[in-house]
């Protein structure tokens, strides 16, 4: 979407931040022992407690038989994005993968909601890990490339840049994307790219980034369940966010506290 007046920012901005809150609470807790289904529930319960609507839960896809069927994504190791939520508990060394969507104020609350996206990923027990290390500093050099007149291929172009330098893998088949309306809108926002080409960025335009990187072949492919994104070569991956305004000399993030 592209903002049409203060109105529509603000409730990004507060969106957003309440979002960003919600899922740093996720974080904190995705601890050994803990089962995704837990990490799941807590991020719905916080959503609804801060007046949002979770906006991945019954989300359809064409050609997928069931609706996603929970409010946070939740994707162990070789599982790049989409874990659905279960009963499997997390251990220590697990590099965890924390994707969530709300659309705020709710839209039971009258008035018109907006969409926000974000996520990150954390290494189960503590210490650091040069995957996710450098997919977060990736996605911080892709917004560094926003501002209006700037092109979609800079951004995809920049973040290629680092992370292959890195000698991690850039994942193809997904992209960042338009988010404000609806959870997906266009442009999509490839991180990958060349300078220059692409669709053009517009001051007021709401963008959500998304680098995702594995440790091995950048090749992906959907597990049975129709949802989950893996690694071809079982390889780990990581995986940040953050939706951004679009402004005439760089990017505001909405999904920080």
């Amino acid at each position: 979407m592209i903002i049409e007046n203060q109105k529509e920012l603000e409730i990004l901005r507060e969106g957003g931040k309440k979002l960003a809150a919600v899922l740093n609470e996720a974080a904190s807790n995705a601890k050994e022992g803990v089962t995704t289904r837990e990490l799941n529930n807590l991020a719905e319960n916080l959503i609804l407690k801060s007046g949002g609507t979770p906006s991945f839960k019954g989300y359809k896809v064409r050609g997928v038989p069931i609706p996603y069927p929970g409010s946070l994504c939740v994707s162990i190791n070789d599982e790049v994005v989409h874990g659905l939520p279960s009963d499997r508990a997390l251990k220590n060394g697990d590099i965890v993968g924390l994707d969530i969507g709300m659309l705020w104020p709710a839209s039971s609350a009258g008035g018109e909601g907006l969409y926000t996206d974000t996520a990150l990923t954390v290494l189960v027990g503590g210490g650091t890990n040069k995957l996710i290390n450098a997919t977060k500093k990736s996605l911080e050099i892709g917004i560094a490339q926003v501002r209006a007149g700037a092109r979609v291929g800079d951004i995809g172009h920049a973040i290629q840049s680092f992370l292959e330098r890195e000698e991690f893998g850039v994942v193809r088949e997904l992209v960042g994307h338009g988010v404000g309306r609806a959870v997906h809108e266009d442009p999509e926002i490839p991180n990958f790219g060349k300078k220059g080409i692409g669709a053009e960025l517009v001051e007021g335009m709401i963008i959500a980034l998304e680098p995702m990187a594995t440790e091995g072949s950048p090749k992906v492919k959907i597990a049975k369940d129709g949802w989950t994104w893996v690694t071809k070569d079982s390889s780990r991956s990581a995986h940040f966010e953050h939706t951004v305004v679009v402004t005439k000399n760089g990017a505001e993030i909405l999904t920080q506290t």
